[in-house]
């Protein structure tokens, strides 16, 4: 199958590709820096250098591509720059969606978060209404409606993304506040997913039917239960007190995912946290 990689730079991308390749997929990988071409060619994929905000040339490199299926994992959170991320997921889907019906490309596999779902005791399921409002995210709903506009559009609602590459590895920017002593131990629902196994579901994705899939572990935890394990992996300062009595936020289900067929090696971020430290 050829397919499209949107982002193959990227936390999640670098990771993807090379278990696309090892799969007997054709892959062509984009970044908009032609410095990281070579990194997309070493792992036996094609590179495109192509700036997504540019709809003509962007359109060029997927028809030039021939893609089966378009795998959007474009983010650009570094900076932790939440409007360019929205704005990314605005008009860099509205361009990969263009350029893949020009095309003719049918299937497209989304990269969307999970975490936004409103307030509720249960854990979440995708059937459950999300909360777009908060300006941080507000590309997440046009970026869901437009993936779920194509013939067969799989989002991937990720949990909090940890592991090499995150503001949760060592040199992360979470992992920087937690040296510093900087984080508390509120009580706020955090549902984990290891890179490793976020790129995982976007392979087992490519069998998937149209709709979003929660991919996330099966340990949902409050700031109180995983900071203090997070921070004896760093070797950082013990957290404060908490300011709240009741957890707020949700936990997210991944029953769904599970029920069509993946399974996330990490199956709770106490392993994953070992592994870091």
């Amino acid at each position: 199958m050829k397919i499209f990689v949107a982002g193959a730079t990227g936390v999640i991308g670098r990771r993807l590709v090379p278990m696309l390749v090892q799969a007997g997929h054709e892959v062509t990988g984009t970044t908009r820096r032609p410095e990281r071409a070579q990194s997309i060619a070493d792992q036996h994929a094609t590179p495109a250098v192509v700036d997504v905000y540019d709809a003509d040339a962007l359109r060029e490199a997927v028809l030039a591509a021939r893609p089966d299926v378009i795998i959007h994992q474009l983010t650009d959170l570094s900076a932790e720059d939440f409007d360019a991320n929205s704005r990314l997921r605005v008009e860099g889907t509205r361009n990969l969606v263009a350029a893949a019906r020009a095309a003719g490309v049918q299937t497209m596999i989304a990269q969307s978060i999970a975490w936004l779902y409103v307030p509720g005791k249960e854990p979440a399921v995708e059937t459950d209404p999300l909360d777009t409002t908060l300006r941080p995210y507000a590309g997440v709903g046009p970026l869901e409606e437009m993936v779920g506009g194509m013939p067969r559009g799989v989002v991937l609602r990720y949990g909090a993304l940890y592991g090499p590459g995150t503001w949760y590895a060592p040199d992360g920017a979470i992992a920087q506040r937690a040296k510093a002593g900087d984080l508390k131990l509120n009580p706020v629902w955090t549902s984990f997913v290891h890179v490793d196994d976020a790129a995982s579901a976007a392979l087992a994705a490519l069998d998937w039917p149209a709709g979003p899939v929660n991919i996330v572990d099966d340990e949902p935890a409050t700031t109180a239960d995983w900071l203090p394990v997070f921070c004896a992996a760093l070797g950082a300062p013990t957290p404060g007190t908490a300011r709240h009595a009741a957890a707020i936020g949700r936990p997210i289900s991944n029953a769904k995912a599970k029920k069509l067929g993946w399974k996330p090696r990490l199956s709770t971020w106490r392993d994953g946290f070992k592994e870091m430290g």
